[in-house]
């Protein structure tokens, strides 16, 4: 018998006795009876012959079944000592059942909605605008957030010589425009203090473009800043447009991103008079917050609220992969890189429940696997698992996730110096696409309904044209951490098998398969055989974005319903099944 089709009678035959066993443990009858044994134990010799058929053909059945299963297996061990190739057992295996007519669930691609980036007047750059483009036409994100837009540089705030705000929106039209031309709306950050305002103009962040991270030395000034800036708003773009948009007010407050004394008195004040100030205009107008580090603040700020008035149409925070459970939850338990950013997202959204909004949206207008520069993190393979299972854990707690950020274009640590240093983009400088943009590329391929399916490591959808979609990964942790890169080893780790059984398709449907690992879809292999230039050349560009490039899907077909898919350390698959058309 032809090897695969061993190895399909193999899993034929596991799936059956899964479901034998899956009875004998839920059915509420003995174990005997569902195999119609009482009946053989409780009946005389004359009596056998009336065992019902119904029993006897169960035990025919589970006969047979053995009988394939060590014939298969025979067959594998007597090829194993003449065959070159790796077999199936020497990886991790699992069997996953995908029934596309089961019961699914809404499942909305929360997390491509939204993207930050480097700061607003970075948005003006032609390389910021071909960036998003590209990641436009990947994941057909809708909105995105970025620092800076009250910054001096953005030129909105000035006084003259007695005293009088003047307001210039050049800057704030041609950024805001930029964006709305290319199919992208603001998710509107309202920061920093512009200096001419600020109640400490020496208060300085340390970032590399030094924003005014302190209040307003007269809330007259800022109130009357946010009611022009929303009303030229509405002018420009009309309200149908801007009431589409999110308003969030600062960010990070509980970090060194405020400087107000005690901080989160401060800022609920400051909350106070701009959401005061934005609905004054229109109450169309969304605003929220706390746009909170760490998970934090959310219970006092929505306490706050309902004692103050203010309102809060939606619920902001942030989280990193690498936050400690100490700063996220105040505990001293090691939370895994690949598990924190649910279980605090998991926290906001039970907040929210038990607070006096329960019905407000919650939005992570922040997260990532790390807050800081980690080349064996944000710039390799690794990303492909651990956004896959991020968005596994995290379905159905959040309205929306923000990654930060998609592009490199981004001055928070001083102009970039080379092309892969750890940033958080999904493009690299000049345009270079790394794993994680084809991660994102990739998962945006799943359905808009998931399929419950009994594994971590498996996430399975469809199509409203029937076209079943599933991811699968196999998630290892990043192979060096910190900002010096470390090579991937010889040995990365062990493989790991899935064989799916897909019930509800045709038993010999299409399949489309896309990889994300070390060889596919990986520009790092080229930089590193490169010798990891510090300033490719020109040529060298041209070689890093073809090998940026996502592989081209391998296709194939179903065969009995059942495909067995082998994927590497840090690898990402997903996968297509049926007659449907991909996105892409």
């Amino acid at each position: 018998m032809p090897r695969q089709t061993a190895w399909n009678v193999i899993i034929l035959c596991l799936y059956e006795l899964r479901v034998w066993f899956r009875q004998c443990f839920w059915s509420k009858r003995s174990k005997l009876e569902l195999f119609g044994m009482n009946q053989l134990f409780a009946a005389s010799d004359k009596q056998v012959r009336l065992l019902s058929k119904r029993g006897i053909m169960r035990l025919r059945r589970l006969t047979v079944t053995a009988l394939m299963l060590a014939m298969a297996g025979q067959y594998l061990h007597s090829q194993a000592a003449g065959n070159s190739l790796v077999s199936a057992s020497a990886a991790e295996t699992s069997i996953v059942h995908v029934d596309a007519r089961s019961e699914s669930t809404p499942f909305p691609h929360f997390w491509e909605q939204t993207f930050g980036s480097g700061r607003a007047v970075l948005s003006m750059r032609d390389s910021y605008r071909n960036d998003l483009r590209a990641v436009k036409t990947a994941t057909g994100f809708q909105a995105v957030r970025f620092h800076g837009i009250f910054m001096d540089e953005v030129g909105l705030f000035d006084l003259d010589a007695k005293g009088q705000p003047v307001y210039n929106f050049s800057y704030i039209d041609q950024i805001y425009d930029g964006l709305l031309e290319n199919g992208v709306r603001p998710f509107v950050e309202l920061s920093f203090m512009p200096k001419k305002m600020a109640s400490d103009p020496s208060a300085l962040h340390a970032f590399w473009y030094k924003p005014n991270v302190s209040p307003p030395k007269d809330y007259v000034l800022w109130d009357g800043m946010i009611a022009a800036f929303a009303q030229h708003l509405i002018n420009r773009y009309r309200i149908d447009e801007v009431s589409q948009w999110y308003f969030e007010v600062w960010n990070e407050p509980n970090l060194d991103f405020w400087t107000g004394k005690p901080p989160q008195p401060t800022y609920f004040e400051l909350y106070d008079h701009t959401a005061a100030a934005l609905k004054k205009v229109s109450s169309r107008i969304r605003v929220g917050g706390p746009s909170t580090a760490q998970a934090a603040w959310v219970e006092s700020f929505l306490e706050h609220a309902k004692q103050s008035g203010a309102p809060v149409d939606f619920v902001s925070s942030h989280v990193y992969a690498n936050d400690t459970a100490k700063d996220v939850f105040h505990t001293d338990e090691v939370i895994p890189r690949d598990r924190m950013v649910c279980r605090a997202v998991r926290k906001v959204h039970d907040e929210i429940a038990a607070s006096p909004f329960p019905k407000a949206p919650l939005i992570f207008s922040e997260y990532n696997a790390s807050y800081a520069n980690e080349p064996d993190v944000t710039d390799t393979v690794y990303m492909g698992p651990w956004l896959a299972g991020t968005i596994s854990q995290c379905d159905g707690l959040t309205e929306a996730m923000s990654y930060w950020t998609f592009s490199d274009v981004f001055e928070e640590q001083g102009v970039v110096k080379t092309p892969f240093y750890g940033g958080f983009g999904l493009v690299a400088v000049n345009g270079i696409p790394k794993p994680a943009f084809n991660a994102f590329t990739m998962l945006h391929e799943l359905g808009d309904r998931r399929i419950k399916v009994d594994s971590d490591s498996v996430l399975a959808t469809k199509r409203s044209d029937g076209t079943v979609v599933v991811a699968l990964w196999n998630y290892a942790p990043p192979f060096g951490t910190g900002a010096t890169y470390t090579p991937p080893p010889a040995n990365p780790g062990p493989d790991k098998n899935f064989t799916l059984k897909l019930d509800g398709v045709a038993p010999n449907a299409p399949v489309q398969i896309w990889r994300l690992d070390a060889e596919h879809g990986n520009v790092l292999k080229t930089y590193d055989a490169m010798g990891r230039p510090a300033t490719p050349s020109r040529e060298q560009i041209v070689r890093l974005r073809e090998a940026g490039k996502a592989s081209p899907p391998e296709r194939g077909a179903l065969k009995d319903g059942i495909l067995t898919v082998r994927i590497p350390p840090q690898g990402l698959v997903v996968l297509e099944a049926g007659d449907g058309r991909s996105t892409h």
